[in-house]
């Protein structure tokens, strides 16, 4: 009778790994606050890269975002009048460089369809085109509609645009597939995206009236150029750097600093960096970012 093999033990290296894993896996997180702490913890063990931490973060924040926090508002839009010429319309893609655009009648409020850019190649084929014969049908959605079910209905339906209406109906804005994407994977350029600065700070008008979009990496100095305000560059270069500075921490999605004249909410944020901000014009309050760089740290931590 053969003997039976020896039980077979785990090398120090696999009981490592083991371990680790366990720790993890034993403490059940009981809300997405601890969720993201024991993601965070995973990072640290180098469970998960930094990327897959962000991308999973993105996945998260997607569900608590609407149209509405994320849209290019009315006022940024490249619409077409449908009442312009065709050779009009080709010079306007051609500038814009879009693939999609909104076509209007009349009131931009009127949006009769989409245009895609790879349509326009018909002309060339026909010189008696129709540009409504081009349109491809609107898809219109409320200012609270969740990105993740926006996304979900993008995939089912193979849309990739879609008009954000107001309570009023009438059109707030736009987003694209790319839009929501980018509050998962970070931002997706191609040969046509510039790194303008023309494009960090973004008025939302309307009924916003006061309140911008403006990228974290917006520089202190341009932001004092064009809202003629003084914040010191002097441990930051720039916005998200300043809050960062402000709170002694990274900052996380929905936090607030006020400085005045200006109330900072952080729309976007990952593991690693601020990604977009809310800034509302606000009356004065004692509290300044000037004042206090780095809230409860700052006189403790800092050399005089």
């Amino acid at each position: 009778m053969s003997e039976s093999s020896p039980l077979q033990v785990p090398s120090k290296k696999e009981r490592g790994l083991l371990e680790r894993l366990s720790s993890l896996l034993l403490r059940e997180p009981e809300d997405r606050e601890q969720l993201l702490e024991v993601l965070q913890q995973a990072h640290e063990r180098n469970l998960l890269d930094a990327d897959a931490l962000s991308m999973i973060e993105g996945v998260m924040q997607v569900s608590d975002l609407s149209a509405g926090d994320i849209m290019v508002p009315r006022a940024q839009m490249d619409a077409i009048n449908a009442e312009d010429s065709i050779d009009q319309i080709v010079a306007f893609a051609v500038e814009k460089a879009h693939s999609r655009f909104p076509v209007y009648e009349g009131e931009r409020d009127n949006v009769i369809g989409v245009l895609l850019a790879k349509d326009l190649l018909r002309i060339h084929a026909d010189s008696e085109v129709n540009l409504r014969d081009m349109l491809r049908p609107a898809v219109f959605i409320p200012e609270s509609k969740r990105l993740n079910v926006l996304l979900h209905d993008f995939r089912l339906n193979r849309n990739h645009i879609a008009l954000v209406v107001d309570e009023y109906g009438g059109v707030a804005g736009l987003l694209t597939i790319e839009d929501v994407l980018e509050q998962i994977v970070g931002d997706i350029e191609d040969e046509y995206d510039f790194d303008e600065e023309a494009d960090n700070i973004v008025s939302l008008g309307g009924d916003q009236l006061g309140v911008y979009r403006v990228k974290a990496l917006t520089t202190i100095e341009q932001f004092n150029e064009t809202f003629g305000t003084t914040f010191s560059n002097e441990h930051a270069d720039t916005l998200g750097g300043l809050l960062t500075d402000h709170l002694a921490r990274l900052p996380v999605r929905g936090d607030v600093v006020e400085s005045p004249p200006f109330r900072f909410e952080v729309l976007r944020a990952d593991a690693r960096q601020v990604h977009l901000l809310r800034v509302q014009k606000i009356e004065p309050a004692p509290d300044s970012l000037d004042s206090n760089p780095s809230a409860e740290n700052s006189d403790s931590d800092r050399p005089t």
